[in-house]
Protein backbone atom coordinates (compact mmCIF):
# COMPACT_ATOMS: atom_id res chain seq x y z
CA UNK A 1 0.00 0.00 0.00
CA UNK A 2 2.71 1.82 0.53
CA UNK A 3 3.99 1.75 -3.04
CA UNK A 4 0.67 2.40 -4.63
CA UNK A 5 0.52 6.41 -2.50
CA UNK A 6 4.40 6.82 -3.61
CA UNK A 7 4.48 9.67 -6.23
CA UNK A 8 7.17 8.79 -8.32
CA UNK A 9 4.97 4.90 -8.53
CA UNK A 10 1.56 6.93 -9.34
CA UNK A 11 3.62 8.80 -12.19
CA UNK A 12 4.73 6.08 -13.65
CA UNK A 13 1.05 3.89 -14.00
CA UNK A 14 -0.27 7.64 -15.62
CA UNK A 15 2.79 7.62 -18.10
CA UNK A 16 2.09 3.86 -18.80
CA UNK A 17 -1.63 3.92 -19.06
CA UNK A 18 -1.33 7.47 -21.26
CA UNK A 19 1.11 6.09 -23.29
CA UNK A 20 -1.48 3.10 -23.96
CA UNK A 21 -4.24 4.77 -24.60
CA UNK A 22 -2.60 7.02 -27.22
CA UNK A 23 -1.67 4.60 -29.32
CA UNK A 24 -5.28 2.91 -28.60
CA UNK A 25 -7.26 5.68 -29.60
CA UNK A 26 -4.87 7.99 -32.25
CA UNK A 27 -5.49 11.48 -32.86
CA UNK A 28 -8.12 11.91 -30.59
CA UNK A 29 -5.99 11.59 -27.71
CA UNK A 30 -4.93 14.83 -29.00
CA UNK A 31 -8.28 16.23 -27.05
CA UNK A 32 -6.67 15.81 -23.57
CA UNK A 33 -3.43 17.93 -24.58
CA UNK A 34 -4.91 21.01 -23.02
CA UNK A 35 -5.26 19.41 -19.88
CA UNK A 36 -1.41 18.18 -19.71
CA UNK A 37 -0.38 21.76 -21.20
CA UNK A 38 -2.40 23.46 -17.98
CA UNK A 39 0.05 21.05 -15.86
CA UNK A 40 3.12 22.16 -17.47
CA UNK A 41 1.78 26.10 -17.02
CA UNK A 42 1.35 25.42 -13.44
CA UNK A 43 4.68 24.60 -13.03
CA UNK A 44 6.16 27.36 -15.37
CA UNK A 45 4.41 30.23 -13.28
CA UNK A 46 5.95 29.22 -9.90
CA UNK A 47 9.78 29.08 -11.72
CA UNK A 48 10.80 32.75 -12.12
CA UNK A 49 9.98 33.09 -8.20
CA UNK A 50 11.60 29.77 -7.19
CA UNK A 51 14.64 30.84 -8.70
CA UNK A 52 14.73 34.20 -8.02
CA UNK A 53 14.10 33.58 -4.40
CA UNK A 54 16.08 30.32 -3.89
CA UNK A 55 19.30 31.34 -5.84
CA UNK A 56 19.29 35.00 -3.58
CA UNK A 57 19.14 32.66 -0.30
CA UNK A 58 22.02 30.81 -1.44
CA UNK A 59 24.34 33.60 -2.53
CA UNK A 60 23.33 35.68 0.45
CA UNK A 61 23.57 32.59 3.03
CA UNK A 62 27.60 32.26 2.64
CA UNK A 63 29.75 32.93 5.23
CA UNK A 64 33.42 32.32 5.90
CA UNK A 65 32.84 29.15 6.94
CA UNK A 66 34.07 25.81 5.14
CA UNK A 67 37.10 27.31 3.54
CA UNK A 68 40.77 26.68 3.47
CA UNK A 69 42.27 23.65 1.82
CA UNK A 70 39.92 20.96 2.22
CA UNK A 71 36.92 23.50 0.46
CA UNK A 72 39.03 24.45 -2.46
CA UNK A 73 40.06 21.01 -3.08
CA UNK A 74 36.90 19.39 -2.81
CA UNK A 75 35.09 22.79 -4.87
CA UNK A 76 37.88 21.66 -7.50
CA UNK A 77 37.32 18.37 -7.96
CA UNK A 78 33.22 18.90 -8.25
CA UNK A 79 33.54 21.28 -10.74
CA UNK A 80 36.30 19.52 -12.86
CA UNK A 81 34.05 16.45 -13.10
CA UNK A 82 31.04 18.58 -13.21
CA UNK A 83 32.22 20.04 -16.58
CA UNK A 84 33.41 16.79 -17.51
CA UNK A 85 30.01 15.38 -17.12
CA UNK A 86 28.60 18.34 -19.09
CA UNK A 87 30.60 18.19 -22.13
CA UNK A 88 30.44 14.08 -22.17
CA UNK A 89 26.49 14.41 -22.50
CA UNK A 90 26.62 16.57 -25.27
CA UNK A 91 29.16 14.32 -26.94
CA UNK A 92 27.26 11.96 -26.54
CA UNK A 93 23.99 13.37 -27.69
CA UNK A 94 25.43 14.54 -31.14
CA UNK A 95 26.19 11.02 -31.64
CA UNK A 96 23.41 9.03 -30.50
CA UNK A 97 20.75 11.79 -31.25
CA UNK A 98 18.19 10.28 -28.61
CA UNK A 99 15.17 12.99 -29.04
CA UNK A 100 15.82 13.16 -33.21
CA UNK A 101 13.13 10.33 -33.23
CA UNK A 102 10.64 12.39 -32.35
CA UNK A 103 8.63 13.88 -35.10
CA UNK A 104 5.52 16.55 -34.10
CA UNK A 105 2.44 16.60 -36.44
CA UNK A 106 1.22 19.21 -35.22
CA UNK A 107 2.61 22.70 -35.26
CA UNK A 108 4.54 24.02 -31.75
CA UNK A 109 3.89 27.36 -30.12
CA UNK A 110 5.60 30.06 -31.90
CA UNK A 111 7.30 31.03 -29.31
CA UNK A 112 8.79 27.92 -29.05
CA UNK A 113 9.73 27.55 -32.53
CA UNK A 114 12.86 29.72 -32.60
CA UNK A 115 15.60 28.09 -35.06
CA UNK A 116 18.83 29.59 -34.81
CA UNK A 117 19.28 31.34 -37.96
CA UNK A 118 22.92 32.46 -37.27
CA UNK A 119 25.48 32.76 -34.27
CA UNK A 120 25.76 36.16 -32.41
CA UNK A 121 28.65 37.79 -31.63
CA UNK A 122 30.21 36.65 -27.91
CA UNK A 123 29.33 40.18 -27.20
CA UNK A 124 26.30 40.56 -27.75
CA UNK A 125 25.71 37.23 -26.04
CA UNK A 126 27.26 38.44 -23.09
CA UNK A 127 25.52 41.60 -23.20
CA UNK A 128 21.51 39.88 -23.06
CA UNK A 129 22.98 38.13 -19.92
CA UNK A 130 21.77 41.73 -18.31
CA UNK A 131 18.71 43.17 -18.62
CA UNK A 132 17.71 46.61 -18.26
CA UNK A 133 15.00 46.02 -16.54
CA UNK A 134 14.71 42.82 -14.38
CA UNK A 135 10.52 42.57 -14.09
CA UNK A 136 10.55 42.33 -17.85
CA UNK A 137 12.67 39.32 -17.78
CA UNK A 138 10.50 38.18 -15.16
CA UNK A 139 7.62 38.69 -17.34
CA UNK A 140 9.06 36.71 -20.12
CA UNK A 141 10.78 34.07 -18.10
CA UNK A 142 14.23 35.04 -19.59
CA UNK A 143 16.24 33.62 -17.08
CA UNK A 144 19.93 34.28 -17.49
CA UNK A 145 18.87 37.55 -16.35
CA UNK A 146 17.00 36.97 -13.68
CA UNK A 147 19.79 34.78 -11.90
CA UNK A 148 22.61 37.21 -12.38
CA UNK A 149 20.33 40.06 -10.95
CA UNK A 150 19.54 37.23 -8.01
CA UNK A 151 23.05 36.73 -7.52
CA UNK A 152 23.95 40.11 -7.54
CA UNK A 153 21.26 40.75 -5.01
CA UNK A 154 22.47 37.86 -2.45
CA UNK A 155 25.94 39.49 -2.86
CA UNK A 156 24.87 42.64 -1.71
CA UNK A 157 22.68 41.46 0.61
CA UNK A 158 25.00 39.67 2.72
CA UNK A 159 27.23 42.53 2.79
CA UNK A 160 24.52 44.13 3.96
CA UNK A 161 24.02 41.78 6.79
CA UNK A 162 27.68 41.69 7.67
CA UNK A 163 27.46 45.38 7.44
CA UNK A 164 24.25 45.58 10.56
CA UNK A 165 23.44 42.05 11.73
CA UNK A 166 19.62 42.62 10.47
CA UNK A 167 19.00 39.44 8.40
CA UNK A 168 15.50 40.23 8.36
CA UNK A 169 15.28 40.64 4.55
CA UNK A 170 16.93 37.06 3.96
CA UNK A 171 14.21 35.97 6.10
CA UNK A 172 11.12 37.10 4.44
CA UNK A 173 13.00 35.92 0.66
CA UNK A 174 13.40 32.61 2.19
CA UNK A 175 9.91 32.08 3.49
CA UNK A 176 8.79 33.42 -0.06
CA UNK A 177 10.47 30.28 -0.88
CA UNK A 178 9.45 28.18 1.11
CA UNK A 179 5.81 29.33 0.14
CA UNK A 180 6.68 28.36 -3.83
CA UNK A 181 7.70 25.36 -2.83
CA UNK A 182 4.85 24.54 -0.97
CA UNK A 183 2.87 25.51 -4.19
CA UNK A 184 4.97 23.26 -6.45
CA UNK A 185 4.19 20.31 -3.62
CA UNK A 186 0.77 21.08 -4.54
CA UNK A 187 1.06 21.19 -8.10
CA UNK A 188 3.07 17.91 -8.55
CA UNK A 189 -0.43 16.16 -6.82
CA UNK A 190 -1.70 16.41 -10.22
CA UNK A 191 1.41 15.37 -11.76
CA UNK A 192 -0.02 11.37 -12.55
CA UNK A 193 -3.03 13.05 -14.70
CA UNK A 194 -1.31 16.01 -16.24
CA UNK A 195 1.74 12.90 -17.44
CA UNK A 196 -1.37 10.89 -18.44
CA UNK A 197 -2.60 13.73 -21.00
CA UNK A 198 0.74 14.27 -21.65
CA UNK A 199 1.85 11.12 -22.87
CA UNK A 200 -1.69 10.12 -24.56
CA UNK A 201 -1.25 13.05 -26.71
CA UNK A 202 2.10 12.68 -27.99
CA UNK A 203 1.92 8.59 -28.43
CA UNK A 204 -1.75 9.43 -30.36
CA UNK A 205 0.33 12.56 -32.62
CA UNK A 206 3.80 10.25 -33.09
CA UNK A 207 2.61 6.71 -32.83
CA UNK A 208 5.23 3.98 -31.34
CA UNK A 209 8.06 6.28 -32.36
CA UNK A 210 7.64 7.60 -28.71
CA UNK A 211 8.91 4.41 -26.67
CA UNK A 212 11.43 3.67 -28.70
CA UNK A 213 12.72 7.60 -28.50
CA UNK A 214 12.61 7.50 -24.07
CA UNK A 215 14.61 4.52 -25.00
CA UNK A 216 17.40 6.17 -26.61
CA UNK A 217 17.56 8.68 -24.07
CA UNK A 218 17.66 6.38 -21.34
CA UNK A 219 20.48 4.40 -23.50
CA UNK A 220 22.26 7.66 -23.90
CA UNK A 221 22.53 8.51 -20.12
CA UNK A 222 23.42 5.25 -19.27
CA UNK A 223 26.07 5.30 -21.53
CA UNK A 224 27.16 8.35 -20.25
CA UNK A 225 27.14 7.35 -16.46
CA UNK A 226 29.00 3.94 -17.68
CA UNK A 227 31.91 6.25 -19.15
CA UNK A 228 32.03 9.28 -16.39
CA UNK A 229 32.45 6.23 -14.06
CA UNK A 230 35.14 4.51 -15.68
CA UNK A 231 37.09 8.31 -15.59
CA UNK A 232 36.34 8.74 -12.10
CA UNK A 233 38.00 5.23 -11.22
CA UNK A 234 41.22 6.23 -13.74
CA UNK A 235 41.62 9.41 -12.09
CA UNK A 236 41.30 8.20 -8.42
CA UNK A 237 43.74 5.52 -9.37
CA UNK A 238 46.46 7.87 -11.02
CA UNK A 239 46.01 10.09 -8.14
CA UNK A 240 46.31 7.52 -5.38
CA UNK A 241 48.26 4.63 -6.50
CA UNK A 242 45.50 2.15 -4.97
CA UNK A 243 44.39 -0.77 -6.36
CA UNK A 244 41.03 -0.33 -8.08
CA UNK A 245 40.13 -3.64 -7.85
CA UNK A 246 39.03 -3.68 -4.43
CA UNK A 247 37.06 -0.40 -5.18
CA UNK A 248 33.79 -3.04 -6.53
CA UNK A 249 33.31 -4.51 -2.97
CA UNK A 250 33.78 -1.56 -0.78
CA UNK A 251 31.33 0.10 -2.67
CA UNK A 252 28.70 -3.00 -3.29
CA UNK A 253 27.00 -1.86 -0.16
CA UNK A 254 25.91 1.89 -1.04
CA UNK A 255 25.37 1.19 -4.62
CA UNK A 256 22.49 -1.02 -3.66
CA UNK A 257 20.84 1.23 -1.66
CA UNK A 258 21.44 3.76 -4.06
CA UNK A 259 19.64 2.12 -6.82
CA UNK A 260 16.55 0.25 -5.47
CA UNK A 261 15.97 3.77 -3.21
CA UNK A 262 16.83 6.72 -6.38
CA UNK A 263 17.88 8.59 -3.06
CA UNK A 264 21.54 10.11 -2.17
CA UNK A 265 20.31 11.71 1.15
CA UNK A 266 18.98 7.98 1.74
CA UNK A 267 22.15 6.63 0.83
CA UNK A 268 23.91 9.17 2.59
CA UNK A 269 24.60 7.71 6.19
CA UNK A 270 25.85 3.91 4.65
CA UNK A 271 28.48 6.42 2.18
CA UNK A 272 29.83 8.11 5.05
CA UNK A 273 30.48 5.11 6.74
CA UNK A 274 31.59 3.17 4.26
CA UNK A 275 33.91 6.01 2.91
CA UNK A 276 35.46 5.88 6.72
CA UNK A 277 35.82 2.21 7.59
CA UNK A 278 36.23 0.71 4.03
CA UNK A 279 38.41 3.21 2.14
CA UNK A 280 40.13 4.76 4.51
CA UNK A 281 39.53 8.29 4.20
CA UNK A 282 39.60 10.58 7.72
CA UNK A 283 36.30 11.05 9.47
CA UNK A 284 37.48 14.72 9.04
CA UNK A 285 37.49 14.78 5.35
CA UNK A 286 34.67 12.51 4.88
CA UNK A 287 32.64 14.73 6.89
CA UNK A 288 33.31 17.56 5.02
CA UNK A 289 33.83 16.40 1.64
CA UNK A 290 30.28 14.32 1.58
CA UNK A 291 28.03 16.36 3.27
CA UNK A 292 28.91 19.39 0.67
CA UNK A 293 28.75 16.50 -1.98
CA UNK A 294 25.12 15.41 -0.93
CA UNK A 295 23.91 18.78 -2.45
CA UNK A 296 26.87 19.95 -4.96
CA UNK A 297 27.85 16.55 -6.00
CA UNK A 298 25.52 15.51 -8.56
CA UNK A 299 27.49 14.33 -11.50
CA UNK A 300 24.48 12.26 -12.70
CA UNK A 301 22.36 14.98 -12.48
CA UNK A 302 24.91 17.14 -14.65
CA UNK A 303 25.30 14.45 -17.38
CA UNK A 304 21.52 13.38 -17.45
CA UNK A 305 20.26 17.55 -17.59
CA UNK A 306 22.69 18.28 -20.60
CA UNK A 307 20.99 15.33 -21.94
CA UNK A 308 17.68 16.76 -21.24
CA UNK A 309 18.56 20.02 -22.98
CA UNK A 310 19.78 17.76 -25.79
CA UNK A 311 16.85 15.94 -26.41
CA UNK A 312 14.24 18.66 -26.25
CA UNK A 313 15.79 20.59 -28.87
CA UNK A 314 16.36 17.26 -31.32
CA UNK A 315 12.95 16.57 -30.33
CA UNK A 316 11.88 19.85 -31.53
CA UNK A 317 14.15 20.20 -34.40
CA UNK A 318 15.61 23.32 -32.69
CA UNK A 319 19.35 23.98 -33.99
CA UNK A 320 21.52 25.33 -30.81
CA UNK A 321 23.92 27.67 -31.37
CA UNK A 322 27.38 26.93 -29.31
CA UNK A 323 25.72 29.90 -27.09
CA UNK A 324 22.99 28.00 -26.55
CA UNK A 325 25.25 24.43 -25.89
CA UNK A 326 27.46 26.66 -23.50
CA UNK A 327 24.25 28.15 -21.43
CA UNK A 328 22.88 24.71 -21.33
CA UNK A 329 25.87 23.47 -19.67
CA UNK A 330 26.23 25.77 -17.66
CA UNK A 331 22.49 25.86 -15.95
CA UNK A 332 23.38 22.11 -16.07
CA UNK A 333 26.55 22.65 -13.71
CA UNK A 334 24.46 25.72 -11.69
CA UNK A 335 21.75 23.37 -10.64
CA UNK A 336 24.41 20.50 -9.43
CA UNK A 337 26.16 23.22 -7.61
CA UNK A 338 23.15 24.19 -5.43
CA UNK A 339 23.26 27.78 -6.96
CA UNK A 340 19.83 27.12 -7.98
CA UNK A 341 17.45 24.75 -5.81
CA UNK A 342 15.04 23.75 -8.06
CA UNK A 343 12.91 21.04 -6.13
CA UNK A 344 9.56 19.47 -6.81
CA UNK A 345 10.78 16.63 -8.90
CA UNK A 346 12.07 16.28 -12.65
CA UNK A 347 9.36 17.67 -14.03
CA UNK A 348 10.15 21.32 -12.77
CA UNK A 349 13.41 20.74 -13.50
CA UNK A 350 12.67 19.46 -17.39
CA UNK A 351 10.22 22.81 -17.70
CA UNK A 352 13.24 24.99 -16.14
CA UNK A 353 15.49 23.90 -18.73
CA UNK A 354 13.47 24.02 -21.59
CA UNK A 355 11.91 27.53 -20.57
CA UNK A 356 15.70 28.73 -19.82
CA UNK A 357 16.63 27.54 -23.39
CA UNK A 358 13.06 28.21 -25.34
CA UNK A 359 13.01 24.72 -26.16
CA UNK A 360 9.47 23.13 -27.34
CA UNK A 361 7.89 21.34 -24.46
CA UNK A 362 5.71 18.83 -25.97
CA UNK A 363 8.67 16.22 -25.40
CA UNK A 364 8.95 16.49 -21.35
CA UNK A 365 6.14 14.17 -21.07
CA UNK A 366 8.35 11.43 -22.86
CA UNK A 367 11.13 12.35 -19.99
CA UNK A 368 8.87 12.20 -16.94
CA UNK A 369 7.34 8.87 -18.22
CA UNK A 370 10.88 7.06 -17.66
CA UNK A 371 12.34 9.55 -15.07
CA UNK A 372 12.12 6.88 -12.26
CA UNK A 373 15.14 4.62 -14.67
CA UNK A 374 16.79 8.29 -15.51
CA UNK A 375 16.68 8.61 -11.60
CA UNK A 376 18.74 5.04 -10.81
CA UNK A 377 21.32 6.12 -13.57
CA UNK A 378 21.62 9.97 -11.41
CA UNK A 379 21.76 8.06 -7.60
CA UNK A 380 24.40 5.48 -8.78
CA UNK A 381 26.91 8.36 -10.26
CA UNK A 382 26.04 10.81 -7.56
CA UNK A 383 27.04 9.05 -4.69
CA UNK A 384 29.79 6.58 -5.80
CA UNK A 385 30.80 10.52 -7.28
CA UNK A 386 31.09 11.53 -3.98
CA UNK A 387 33.33 8.76 -2.55
CA UNK A 388 35.89 9.12 -5.24
CA UNK A 389 36.21 13.27 -5.15
CA UNK A 390 36.49 12.27 -0.97
CA UNK A 391 39.10 9.99 -1.96
CA UNK A 392 41.09 12.53 -3.99
CA UNK A 393 40.45 15.63 -1.20
CA UNK A 394 41.75 12.73 0.92
CA UNK A 395 45.12 11.67 -0.66
CA UNK A 396 46.43 15.64 -0.84
CA UNK A 397 47.01 15.59 2.43
CA UNK A 398 47.98 11.94 3.27
CA UNK A 399 44.33 11.71 4.99
CA UNK A 400 43.57 8.25 3.57
CA UNK A 401 44.83 5.49 5.84
CA UNK A 402 46.18 2.75 3.13
CA UNK A 403 46.07 -0.43 5.83
CA UNK A 404 42.22 -0.01 6.20
CA UNK A 405 42.17 0.48 2.27
CA UNK A 406 44.07 -3.15 1.80
CA UNK A 407 41.72 -4.48 4.54
CA UNK A 408 44.59 -4.60 7.02
CA UNK A 409 43.34 -2.14 9.76
CA UNK A 410 39.96 -1.52 11.65
CA UNK A 411 38.45 1.81 11.86
CA UNK A 412 34.69 2.43 13.57
CA UNK A 413 33.67 5.64 11.86
CA UNK A 414 31.85 8.47 14.17
CA UNK A 415 28.15 8.34 14.67
CA UNK A 416 26.28 10.58 12.56
CA UNK A 417 23.67 13.12 13.49
CA UNK A 418 21.18 13.00 10.47
CA UNK A 419 19.78 16.42 12.01
CA UNK A 420 22.95 17.76 11.17
CA UNK A 421 22.71 17.08 7.24
CA UNK A 422 18.83 17.90 7.30
CA UNK A 423 19.20 20.71 4.48
CA UNK A 424 21.24 18.96 2.69
CA UNK A 425 19.19 15.77 2.41
CA UNK A 426 16.10 17.75 1.37
CA UNK A 427 18.37 19.22 -1.04
CA UNK A 428 19.97 15.88 -2.43
CA UNK A 429 16.30 14.64 -2.72
CA UNK A 430 15.22 17.26 -4.97
CA UNK A 431 18.39 16.51 -7.15
CA UNK A 432 17.97 12.86 -7.52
Amino acid sequence: MKTLKHPAFQIGIGAVAGLVFGLVVGEWAANLKFVGDMFIRLIQMSIVPLVLASVIVATASMSGAGTGRIAFRTFKWMLAFSVAAAILAWGLSVLVKPGAGMVFGGELDPTLEQKATGTTGWQETLLNFVSKNVFEAMSTATMVPIIIFALLFGVALRIQINKSGDDRVLTFIDQIQQIVLTMIRLVMYLAPVGVFCLLASLAGDVGFSVVTTALKYLGTTALGVGILFALFIVVVTARTRLNPGRLPRMLAEQTAIAITTTSSAVTFPTVLKNTVEKIGVSQKVANFTLSIGLTMGSYGAVLNYMIVVMFLAQAGNVDLTVGDIALGMGLAILLNMGTITVPGGFPVIATFLATSLDLPLEAVGVLIAVDWFAGIFRTFLNVNGDTFVAMLVANADDEIDRDVYNGRKTVVSEEIDVNEFAAAIAKADATD
